[in-house]
Protein backbone atom coordinates (compact mmCIF):
# COMPACT_ATOMS: atom_id res chain seq x y z
CA UNK A 1 0.00 0.00 0.00
CA UNK A 2 1.43 3.36 -1.06
CA UNK A 3 0.59 6.39 1.07
CA UNK A 4 -0.68 9.55 -0.61
CA UNK A 5 2.19 11.78 -1.66
CA UNK A 6 2.48 14.83 0.52
CA UNK A 7 1.58 18.13 -1.11
CA UNK A 8 4.73 20.23 -1.05
CA UNK A 9 3.28 23.41 -2.54
CA UNK A 10 2.56 24.84 0.93
CA UNK A 11 5.80 23.66 2.53
CA UNK A 12 8.13 26.38 1.28
CA UNK A 13 10.74 27.07 3.94
CA UNK A 14 12.93 30.16 3.79
CA UNK A 15 15.96 29.10 5.84
CA UNK A 16 17.26 32.66 5.86
CA UNK A 17 14.42 33.59 8.25
CA UNK A 18 15.36 32.86 11.88
CA UNK A 19 13.24 33.59 14.93
CA UNK A 20 13.58 33.85 18.72
CA UNK A 21 10.78 33.89 21.28
CA UNK A 22 11.91 34.58 24.85
CA UNK A 23 10.04 32.34 27.27
CA UNK A 24 11.57 33.32 30.59
CA UNK A 25 14.44 35.24 32.19
CA UNK A 26 15.66 33.14 35.11
CA UNK A 27 16.98 34.53 38.37
CA UNK A 28 20.31 32.80 37.70
CA UNK A 29 20.81 34.88 34.53
CA UNK A 30 19.81 32.26 31.97
CA UNK A 31 17.44 33.18 29.17
CA UNK A 32 14.99 30.43 28.15
CA UNK A 33 13.96 30.84 24.54
CA UNK A 34 12.65 29.13 21.43
CA UNK A 35 14.71 29.25 18.25
CA UNK A 36 13.30 28.47 14.83
CA UNK A 37 14.47 28.53 11.25
CA UNK A 38 12.06 29.06 8.38
CA UNK A 39 8.85 28.26 10.24
CA UNK A 40 8.32 30.11 13.55
CA UNK A 41 5.85 27.46 14.72
CA UNK A 42 8.53 24.72 14.63
CA UNK A 43 11.11 25.51 17.30
CA UNK A 44 13.65 24.11 19.73
CA UNK A 45 13.92 25.32 23.30
CA UNK A 46 17.33 26.57 24.44
CA UNK A 47 18.89 28.32 27.44
CA UNK A 48 21.88 30.64 27.38
CA UNK A 49 23.40 33.22 29.70
CA UNK A 50 22.40 36.81 28.84
CA UNK A 51 25.65 37.73 27.00
CA UNK A 52 25.69 34.46 25.03
CA UNK A 53 22.00 34.92 24.12
CA UNK A 54 22.70 38.38 22.71
CA UNK A 55 25.69 37.06 20.73
CA UNK A 56 23.58 34.13 19.45
CA UNK A 57 20.85 36.51 18.26
CA UNK A 58 23.34 38.74 16.46
CA UNK A 59 25.22 35.83 14.89
CA UNK A 60 22.01 34.32 13.51
CA UNK A 61 20.37 37.67 12.67
CA UNK A 62 17.14 36.53 14.32
CA UNK A 63 13.80 38.26 14.38
CA UNK A 64 12.16 38.40 17.80
CA UNK A 65 8.59 37.11 17.86
CA UNK A 66 5.89 37.17 20.49
CA UNK A 67 6.08 40.90 21.11
CA UNK A 68 4.96 42.99 18.11
CA UNK A 69 6.78 46.07 19.39
CA UNK A 70 10.14 44.29 19.09
CA UNK A 71 12.15 44.46 15.91
CA UNK A 72 15.41 42.67 15.15
CA UNK A 73 17.09 40.98 18.10
CA UNK A 74 19.85 43.58 18.15
CA UNK A 75 17.38 45.93 19.84
CA UNK A 76 16.30 43.53 22.61
CA UNK A 77 17.21 43.06 26.25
Amino acid sequence: MNPEPMATDNLHCDVSRKFVRVLKKRDNGLIEFEFSIGWPELAVELMLPQHAFEAFCQAHQVRRIGDPSEGPASTII
